[in-house]
């Protein structure tokens, strides 16, 4: 089985996982690898990836994330560029102030994916005396 990107009708771009297979090289063309790496890059910020593994759980505000992670406030807006830039955070006006979230649903549960897989390859990453809640 493999995957193979679609585009829908009102111009989105689903994932098809149910193609049939193809020659395992052209899946791995130019486009879909600088894909990748354009959100590995992302996500390779530890801060970068402490606010998308906040935002799996709703969304906030950039006070709050900077606080919570521990950065300044023009830190925290510097990443939350980086990450509305990738396509994987998208801001919403409350009032005075803004409010991210993740971009897209599907991202929550690829996140999900990735703390199982850390886990699954280093179960000491979290450590259980700390409450993790991973």
């Amino acid at each position: 089985m493999t995957t193979a990107l679609d585009e829908t009708a009102s111009g989105e771009t689903t994932l098809d996982v149910t193609a049939e297979p193809r020659d395992h090289i052209a899946c791995a063309a130019p486009a879909h690898t600088r894909a990748v790496a354009h959100v590995g890059h992302a996500l390779s910020d530890p801060t970068r990836a402490g606010i998308v593994l906040a935002l799996r759980h709703g969304s906030h505000c950039p006070a709050d994330l900077a606080a919570e992670l521990g950065v300044s406030r023009q830190s925290m807006s510097n990443h939350l560029t980086c990450l509305r830039g990738c396509g994987l955070v998208t801001s919403e006006r409350r009032g005075r102030h803004a409010h991210y979230s993740l971009a897209d649903p599907a991202l929550a549960s690829a996140l999900e994916a990735m703390l199982a897989l850390t886990y699954s390859l280093d179960p000491t990453c979290c450590d259980s005396e700390t409450g993790c809640t991973c």
